[in-house]
């Protein structure tokens, strides 16, 4: 039913005007559209993800959204340059060294956080 479908992440924002800066300066990223109350739709590759107003914004402790990208390592040193944090992950035999966590099938992996506290992730998959 829902194959083929692209998926819309939403991502709450304590502070929607933070975090479109956040957006906007680190990500490069601005909306292309924007509600009455501030919220903001991004377009990104084939998707679209929602940046909204909630006082729940950081509570979630998983991934809440990710990239695929050709270069995890560029990408991580690219964002770095524009003071983004990578986190750093044990999680036994799979942790980050400099940011970048490797899996044995080649992939790669790399975490941060937005101003508000969501974990974002930027995947690159060696299989393709």
């Amino acid at each position: 039913m829902l194959a083929g479908r692209t998926l819309s992440p939403s991502l709450p924002a304590s502070d929607i005007e933070r975090a479109k800066a956040f957006y906007r300066e680190k990500l490069d990223l601005k909306p292309v559209e924007e509600t009455e109350n501030g919220d903001a739709r991004y377009e990104s590759g084939d998707g679209t993800f929602l940046l909204y107003q909630s006082q729940f914004a950081g509570t979630n402790q998983a991934t809440a959204a990710g990239w695929m990208v050709d270069d995890v390592a560029a990408t991580v040193a690219g964002l770095r340059n524009r003071g983004v944090v990578f986190e750093e992950y044990d999680f036994g035999e799979f942790k980050t060294e400099d940011g970048i966590m490797a899996f044995p099938d080649g992939s790669k992996g790399a975490w941060f956080k937005d101003s508000e506290g969501n974990i974002l992730g930027l995947f690159e998959d060696r299989q393709r």
